[in-house]
């Protein structure tokens, strides 16, 4: 065996260093819950953009976020994921790990992953380096020189390319892909990191109608394995996802339950439709503000 080779194998992903390996806490879920939120309180020049928000999510479901724009819901995002410090309050993932005593690198190691509205893949580099280069793994210098994929992330990428369907489109440039394969591929990037929760904002956004079902079958088909959360204006999808609903409104939870539950909440409809005004008989009225 060359040098070249024996070093190669040295610093192989599956045999870094112990010492030079980043350590992992594990969430505890004994109470099958992963994310505590609790009086959450966020201020920007006196405006409250999170009002003593209390927000509960279980291990493994999928919750639908809405509100109208200023409910709070990008920046409860923010605060989770480590881009925004809050005045009061407390973030929990599982019972024993704190949130707030992390930075953004930190939560992303811990295994919370986060998906912006906009698609933001190598555009330059085809769909399967994409997935390469977000395998979770030890990033320093030199594991990431002499990496070499092992046939477990050949099989973890194989298997991210099947979940997010675009096996046929591994070695396509990503920036070829559609808008909506786009998505879906951040989606994988995502996956590819193996996160315990998933944080996606408007993913169907620009979607047309058959790229949007199919990524309500993605994200329904995550849970349980994961947790998904879902930052949603477009009500149908909402509903399609037929899941657990929170409702912000002035940086609070203002209601929580079905879709169905939702659009017949009294405080919902007087809110975002007066006190006279139906979701029922007015639904595409009030999905517009949602």
């Amino acid at each position: 065996m060359s040098l070249l080779e024996s070093t190669r194998n040295t610093f192989r992903r599956d045999q870094v260093w112990s010492f030079l390996a980043p350590h992992e806490q594990q969430v505890n879920v004994d109470k099958d819950m992963i994310l505590y939120v609790e009086g959450l309180s966020v201020s920007f020049d006196g405006f409250k953009a999170l009002n003593d928000l209390n927000l509960y999510i279980n291990d493994g479901e999928l919750r639908c976020l809405i509100g109208a724009n200023g409910a709070g819901k990008t920046t409860l995002m923010d605060v989770i994921t480590g881009k925004t410090a809050c005045d009061t309050g407390s973030v929990f993932f599982g019972q024993n790990i704190d949130l707030l005593n992390k930075d953004e690198a930190e939560i992303a190691q811990l295994g919370i992953g986060r998906k912006f509205q906009k698609p933001t893949v190598f555009e330059e580099q085809t769909v399967f380096s994409n997935l390469e280069l977000s395998l979770k793994s030890d990033k320093g210098v030199l594991p990431t020189l002499w990496a070499k994929l092992t046939p477990t992330q050949l099989d973890r990428i194989d298997e991210v390319l099947t979940t997010i369907g675009l096996k046929q489109q591994c070695f396509m440039l990503a920036g070829a892909l559609s808008h909506g394969q786009k998505q879906w591929l951040e989606i994988g990037m995502l996956l590819a990191a193996e996160p315990r929760l998933l944080l996606i904002d408007e993913p169907v956004a620009g979607m047309t109608a058959q790229e949007t079902e199919r990524t309500a079958e993605l994200l329904t088909s995550l849970a349980g394995d994961h947790t998904v959360i879902v930052v949603e204006h477009d009500m149908e999808f909402v509903r399609s996802l037929a899941r657990t609903v929170t409702v912000l409104h002035q940086g609070s939870v203002l209601a929580e339950g079905t879709m169905d539950q939702i659009q017949n909440h009294p405080d919902v409809i007087e809110v975002y439709l007066g006190e006279d005004a139906s979701l029922t008989s007015s639904t595409k009225a009030g999905e517009s503000y949602l």
